[in-house]
């Protein structure tokens, strides 16, 4: 009989975590095999942590890990991955908005051989601000174009994955993670799961508008070079432009003599030049950052409580 591990990271969760557990439990037991819900706690204000030491003390598949502080949600998920002891492992939030009733099939799909990851994306964004739904199709066909991973429209971070593709993950040990590009990144046979939008079942959502655009950014400058070579033609093109203008006032001036242009224009022009300037090197900035943050070599977590005396404390 394998093992079947889910992993679900917890921020602000204490509402919603007796839900999920109730849920995720009665579909695990209809599954049959043996199971571990492996929850981390990434530095949550509220009782989330007491709500899941109540949860492991009434239930030997609980375990948990909880964060020194709040890492981030690529941090859990990572713990959760270097953690699961399974042969089939899931990832899932604790809102409820990842089904646990497609567990079974997912399951059965990834037994049959043909795939080693089954992966679920939302066909439709029902319930979901307008203006949002359109930041996040664009962010997904800019990906596409301008990255080597394959990234799905509506695709969530609710997957179930053989060993061999979590061992693949885990072992891409980068400080500035993106989930959605490192699983295309690493390839493996993926079946795409399509599943109506789900609302929450308590609490609020942590990702608002500001935070998802800030992850989109971070997903471009991980799995992207485009924005610095965009930065290199707009320099490039900057110093054609300035010589072709250098050669043209210099001529203008044997011709005509010293006409005294308008200060109007002039400003506008070091304004734009500026601007550009400005923009390159803020990409450059950004890419120079993460390799900072690279070469420092911290931790992607440390985990301050668990009850599972052979977790992987500090990676």
């Amino acid at each position: 009989m394998s093992l079947l591990s889910v992993i679900v990271p917890c921020y602000n969760e204490q509402e919603a975590l007796p839900l999920f557990h109730k849920e995720a439990t009665r579909i695990l037991q209809e599954i049959g095999e043996e199971y571990e819900l492996l929850f981390v706690n990434d530095g949550s204000k509220d009782e989330t942590l007491k709500e899941l030491k109540a949860l492991s003390a009434k239930d030997s598949h609980v375990i948990y890990l909880s964060f020194s502080r709040n890492f981030g949600k690529e941090a859990a998920m990572y713990a959760g991955f270097c953690n699961a002891k399974g042969d089939y492992i899931a990832v899932m939030d604790a809102d409820l908005q990842d089904p646990p009733a497609l567990l079974p099939e997912m399951l059965k799909i990834l037994k049959t051989g043909e795939y080693d990851s089954v992966a679920t994306r939302r066909v439709s964004r029902e319930g979901e601000p307008i203006i949002r739904s359109w930041f996040a199709r664009r962010f997904y066909s800019i990906m596409n174009r301008i990255s080597e991973s394959d990234i799905v429209d509506g695709a969530r971070d609710f997957r179930l994955m053989k060993k061999s593709m979590v061992e693949a993950i885990v072992a891409m040990g980068e400080y500035n993670r993106f989930s959605k590009g490192l699983f295309g990144w690493v390839g493996f046979r993926t079946y795409w799961m399509p599943y109506e939008n789900v609302e929450r079942v308590a609490g609020e959502t942590k990702w608002n508008f500001w935070k998802l655009f800030k992850y989109a950014i971070d997903g471009i400058i991980n799995f992207s070079h485009v924005p610095l070579s965009i930065a290199s033609w707009f320099g490039t093109t900057m110093t054609f432009f300035s010589f072709l203008a250098l050669a043209v006032i210099i001529i203008r001036r044997l011709i005509f003599g010293d006409p005294v242009a308008g200060w109007a224009s002039i400003i506008c022009v070091v304004i734009f030049i500026g601007g550009i300037q400005l923009l390159c090197l803020g990409i450059m900035g950004q890419y120079i950052s993460k390799t900072y943050l690279e070469t420092k070599h911290r931790p992607h977590f440390i985990i301050a409580e668990t009850n599972d005396e052979s977790a992987i404390k500090l990676k």
